[in-house]
């Protein structure tokens, strides 16, 4: 498992770096920085929208193929890999289109101000047209992944983000195209990882490669990837829906410093989750393959394993982010209020993160199962189920309803781990336990 996850979790470190570095830098925009980095923060959910839509097809056919791989069935795998590769070029064609056409309005309604939407606006629209390279960098690295290449997988995303690190202070400053800039960097830097991951696979050194006759798109086979795919895309599409619902809020009862708060935090909340994705992907393959071979005390042993870890390295964060905040936010800003806004935040909305190990790995394990129903209904719970009609109710019960929306998430966080937890101990005290082949 570690073998797989260490590549895993570097590729998830460094894709990060895709995703932080750009606030990194336009934070520290002189005069701009606060409002530039809130008029980002405001464009999260449509870029979290454009990655789950990869997520629904890859998260969904990756598991599928080592699952018949595991069958020694690679034709099929194939199929599923060529089929896959299709979906994602037509979903990037219609998004590219939606959000393009509509994109300011949906700014606006996302909690955007007539401070802040000059610059969501001017990101947003550069940003959409690189969304090939997403689905294409994103969804197939699975495909790659799955197929016990971590290394290349790794490659993917440390090739991309590297190379926006670099395009990044030249094009934001350099050039002084500020977020637009940002923007640029970024979509050249998922293209080079594009180009990079269709060449992998259509090479020598992978099992599956992706075919002419694979990708005429064939119900028998999407069908069971997309029902397999929902539950991650339920669990990322309604972090768009969470960031907008909790950006309309925070505007609401904080105005655009508590929207800039909460860009910083979401920022945190990806060091912590990204890297535990690797860990996920990790244990993906293994959990997968032998539950397609009916080795059932080594799916177990990868679960156990998988939750110790994540638990862990949960907890160790946590401690971290309550005992110094401000090293995190300095990351991001300068800014006096704004600093002292999302400190204080930060101690309140990421008190929950020590659960994230429970509720993560258990879900990633039924979806690694091929539980797709129960896995979306997991992906419901915490998000759908609790979070957004707490950050509703909250505000009723305190005087100080900024901290109302703030604390909804840490008690939606504990309680989605204790139910998930209990929710697969129980299924695999049922489906876990039947005879085995010999390991």
């Amino acid at each position: 498992m570690f073998t797989l996850a260490v590549p895993a979790i570097t590729a998830q470190l460094v894709n990060m770096l895709y995703n932080i570095v750009d606030r990194i830098y336009i934070g520290h925009i002189p005069e701009i920085g606060s409002n530039a980095l809130t008029g980002v923060g405001i464009c999260f959910p449509i870029i979290i929208l454009i990655m789950a839509f990869s997520s629904l097809v890859a998260m969904g056919g990756a598991p599928q193929a080592a699952i018949a791989m595991g069958q020694q069935n690679n034709e099929k795998a194939e199929r599923i890999l060529g089929n896959c590769f299709t979906s994602l070029l037509i979903v990037a064609v219609a998004l590219t289109a939606v959000f393009l056409i509509f994109g300011e309005p949906i700014l606006w309604a996302f909690g955007a101000s007539e401070n802040t939407i000059g610059y969501a606006n001017d990101y947003l629209q550069i940003y959409i047209i690189g969304t090939v390279f997403v689905q294409i960098a994103l969804g197939m690295n699975m495909f790659i992944t799955t197929q016990g290449f971590a290394k290349t997988s790794m490659l993917t995303v440390v090739i991309g983000a590297a190379l926006n690190i670099i395009l990044d202070p030249v094009f934001i400053f350099m050039f002084n195209m500020g977020v637009q800039g940002a923007a640029l960097a970024t979509i050249i830097s998922q293209g080079v990882s594009a180009a990079w991951v269709i060449r992998f696979l259509t090479g020598k050194r992978t099992n599956l490669h992706i075919k002419k006759h694979c990708m005429r798109i064939s119900p028998q086979i999407m069908l069971p990837v997309l029902a397999l795919g929902v539950s991650p895309f339920i669990m990322q599409s309604t972090e768009s829906l969470l960031s907008v619902v909790l950006n309309t809020s925070l505007l609401k009862y904080g105005g655009d410093i508590a929207v800039g708060a909460y860009t910083v935090l979401g920022s945190v909340i990806q060091i912590v989750n990204l890297p535990m994705q690797g860990l996920f992907q990790g244990a993906q393959p293994i959990t997968s393959y032998n539950y397609g071979a009916q080795k059932f005390d080594r799916v177990k042993k990868s679960v156990r394993l998988l939750t110790i870890t994540a638990v862990t390295y949960g907890t160790v964060f946590w401690l971290a982010l309550m005992l110094v905040p401000q090293v995190f936010v300095g990351m991001f800003t300068s800014d006096a209020a704004l600093t002292e806004t999302t400190v204080w935040a930060m101690r309140i909305f990421l008190a929950g993160v020590f659960a994230f190990g429970f509720q993560g790995s258990f879900q990633n394990s039924f979806l690694a199962l091929g539980q797709a129903k129960v896995s979306l209904l997991m992906a419901l719970l915490r998000k759908i189920v609790l979070l957004i009609p707490l950050i509703f109710i909250m505000p009723v019960f305190f005087e100080n309803k900024l901290f109302g929306v703030f604390i909804a998430e840490p008690i939606a966080d504990i309680l989605a781990a204790i139910v998930t937890t209990i929710a697969f101990i129980t299924w695999a005290r049922k489906n876990l336990n039947k005879p085995k082949k010999d390991t």
